[in-house]
């Protein structure tokens, strides 16, 4: 029988889990002297300054808007110390005057329109727009053309230049438009858009001109307000044609060169006419106004 190896018993020993002491917190210190907030004081307008100040803005505001929106209209409101028709004060002086229409003016009763030959203002001549541009015609420019010369006033047509589109263009669109006869006014050309380069402004302009002059035989008129014609057309080649200057609610015209027609208001109200009407006066006689007309 084979002998067993006796039976040893061996005390294994335990395993113990140590628990890691925690070590204690570190008690934050207190910063004995904390960062103080700084504190910004902001800045208040005293009371009095604050009060002058908007008084100042208000007085540059008002006076800004008086400046542009409110003196240039002024006119209106003035006392009319002369003779007042068509519901405007007149030029004193001038005795020749007229008026221009376009589609704006809708219909007119041109027997209605007659009547004013019988006032103290009669009307003697009436420009009437024909053309815009390359390719718009005003829509009752042949009715009122012709109604004008049936009823016995002096007549005349002008285009309204667009300086964006070709002026041989344009000049050849109010050839075919207009068909002037003895007795009409010169054709006239109304510029009021500067472009974008006055210089080709200027000499799309001349070309225009010189094309209109060949073809009619006669010098055209330059239809433009006073400051344009200053700012833009301050030169001697423009300086030769007979010019029609606007401007408005004023006693006399500011533009001192040599003009003929004076548009003095675009308020005036006419018998046989709806709307408003641009007023116009002739810087001399009948006679003279006459030998203007083409022969």
């Amino acid at each position: 029988m084979s002998k067993q190896p006796p039976i040893s018993v061996v005390n294994k020993p335990r395993k113990t889990t140590s628990r890691k002491s925690s070590s204690p917190r570190k008690s934050r210190k207190k910063d004995a002297s904390p960062h103080k907030k700084k504190v910004v004081k902001k800045w208040e307008i005293p009371t009095g300054l604050y009060y002058i100040l908007m008084g100042a803005i208000t007085v540059v505001f008002l006076s800004a808007f008086f400046y542009f929106f409110i003196r240039p209209y002024s006119y209106r409101w003035k006392p009319c110390y002369g003779l007042k028709a068509y519901g405007v004060c007149m030029p004193a002086g001038f005795h020749i005057h007229g008026i221009d229409v376009s589609h704006y003016q809708g219909n007119i009763d041109w027997q209605r329109l007659t009547q004013t030959r019988q006032s103290q203002f009669p009307i003697h001549f009436i420009f009437m727009k024909a053309s815009e541009g390359g390719d718009y015609g005003d829509r009752v420019f042949q009715a009122n053309f012709d109604s004008a010369k049936a009823y016995g006033f002096i007549r005349g047509a002008y285009h309204f230049y667009n300086p964006k589109t070709d002026p041989v263009r344009q000049a050849d669109f109010f050839i075919n438009s207009v068909k002037l006869d003895t007795g009409d006014l010169p054709p006239v050309l109304d510029i009021e858009k500067r472009g974008d380069d006055v210089r080709t402004l200027r000499r799309d302009l001349k070309i225009w001109l010189d094309k209109i002059e060949r073809h009619y035989k006669v010098k055209p008129i330059l239809y433009t307000s006073y400051k344009f014609k200053t700012r833009y057309l301050n030169d001697s080649i423009f300086d030769s044609y007979p010019y029609w200057i606007a401007h408005y609610y004023v006693d006399s015209v500011e533009y001192k060169g040599n003009w003929k027609f004076w548009q003095h208001t675009d308020v005036g109200t006419l018998p046989g006419i709806r709307e408003k009407v641009d007023l116009n006066i002739f810087n001399g006689s009948l006679e003279e106004l006459k030998c203007m007309t083409i022969r």
